[in-house]
């Protein structure tokens, strides 16, 4: 077991390396920069007629929408970042869900803003009455990260155990295999999203929400990771505290999952209610620690 583990953790600091980093870095600016221009072209390729797409290309119509392809792209490098966190702690990890989270948001603000009509009442208008509560999501999203990120700074790091490093072993090797589950699971949503495009056109049938590609999947596939890095937890601490902040966390990703099946100001309030929710945990466990400290 222990030779298996050895393995895992050095593939682990190769894939996940300073240089590898480094390198996924680079690349993710400059392509960043690459489908910022290629996106802008595209839009002012349609505006004169250049080109004609057989289905509605909402992401076409105004520059401003050009940001969503850039942003798009940093999501992906937040995303391997969040594999390479996994194993450092549940705390660090479900920062990162919620950062990748807000990022979504500002994401879809930047995709939804040609839909935005000025000439209509606000409150009555569907797209603008979105914009507001994404705003004002974001906002939120922004100062409880905010708190969290803080309140997780005040946890002292221990020295780890030979207990603790197989666990960390362990959820190194969870996150290896995770790797490869999410680029196929990347590839497969996007070739499925585009075939349901051209489907759509020629069925006059609802077009697939691109907010939502891949990210329902990818939070579902995290579910069932960290659900099992929790039950993997069970053998290396007998803790009532950090078992309710560790499951605590995986319902967390669990209210994050749900908001992609829902719209409006659903959406928002289950987005806001996870970080909220983790916030809460969090400090709990924190007082907990304190009280347990200063009484022994």
């Amino acid at each position: 077991m222990n030779k298996i583990l050895t393995f895992f953790d050095t593939l682990f600091e190769h894939i996940f390396s300073d240089k590898n980093q480094k390198k996924i870095e680079r690349v993710t600016l400059w392509l960043s920069i690459i489908g910022f221009i290629t996106h802008l072209l595209l839009i002012f390729s349609k505006r004169f007629e250049l080109f004609h797409t057989p289905f509605e290309a909402r992401l076409l119509d105004d520059p401003i929408s050009a940001i969503y392809t850039p942003f798009s792209i940093i999501l992906v490098y937040e995303i391997y970042l969040l594999i390479m966190y996994l194993p450092r702690s549940f705390t660090t990890a479900v920062s990162k869900q919620f950062e990748i989270i807000s990022l979504i948001l500002i994401r879809r603000i930047f995709g939804d803003i040609p839909k935005i009509e000025l000439d209509v009442n606000w409150i009555e208008n569907v797209a603008n009455r979105q914009l507001i509560y994404d705003l004002v999501g974001v906002l939120v999203l922004y100062f409880l990260i905010y708190q969290f990120n803080k309140h997780q700074n005040k946890i002292t790091k221990k020295e780890l155990s030979i207990r603790l490093k197989r666990f960390v072993s362990s959820k190194r090797a969870v996150s290896l295999i995770l790797l490869p589950v999410l680029i196929f699971t990347s590839i497969y949503t996007a070739f499925t999203w585009i075939s349901g495009l051209f489907l759509a056109s020629m069925k006059e049938s609802i077009l697939p929400d691109i907010n939502s590609v891949f990210y329902n999947e990818f939070f579902t596939i995290l579910i069932l990771a960290d659900v099992f890095i929790l039950l993997l937890s069970f053998q290396y601490t007998e803790r009532y505290s950090q078992l309710i902040r560790n499951t605590g966390f995986v319902i967390c990703t669990i209210l994050i999952r749900l908001s992609f099946g829902t719209y409006g100001l659903t959406n928002i309030l289950l987005i806001i209610s996870s970080v909220l929710f983790g916030l809460l945990i969090l400090r709990i466990y924190h007082k907990m620690e304190s009280d347990l400290l200063h009484n022994s």
